[in-house]
């Protein structure tokens, strides 16, 4: 385990509108409002064809090769995440969330892309006095927190 602490700065109150690409229009706002990190809640609705990634395709093996999957209908979701800055201090959104419809549902990753419904509410609780960054892991090809 590696940790490291913050403080909780500001907190942002954030309706996206229909249409919208979550993790876009949430990194947008971080360069905006020059937010490094955060810790981020959400809800509402993702829309048809809204990508996620559901798991590596082979577990453990090498390569790892991520799964697509695209929804198929508006689906309610609920999810959670965090912001750190990548090597070049640019905001990068790391966000899962669960998808449901009648009595099916899917967990993944947002970052290819999950587009709104008519409306997702977020809770952004921005992090202060901290060194935390995401850094490229040449083993996993994944941009992994060193906190």
């Amino acid at each position: 385990m590696r940790y490291s602490q913050a403080k909780q700065g500001r907190t942002f109150i954030i309706r996206l509108e229909d249409g919208d690409i979550v993790h876009t229009e949430i990194e947008k706002l971080c360069r905006r409002e020059s937010v490094k990190a955060a810790a981020l809640i959400i809800l509402g609705g993702a829309d048809k064809g809204s990508k996620l990634i559901v798991g590596p395709q082979y577990g453990r093996e090498n390569p790892i090769v991520p799964v697509e999957h695209i929804v198929d209908n508006v689906h309610e979701i609920a999810g959670t995440g965090t912001i750190f800055p990548d090597g070049k201090g640019k905001p990068v959104l790391h966000m899962h969330i669960t998808c449901g419809r009648k009595t099916s549902s899917l967990t993944g990753c947002i970052r290819k892309g999950v587009k709104v419904w008519h409306i997702m509410e977020v809770i952004l609780f921005e992090l202060v006095e901290t060194t935390a960054v995401r850094s490229f892991d040449p083993a996993t090809g994944f941009e992994l927190l060193r906190p």
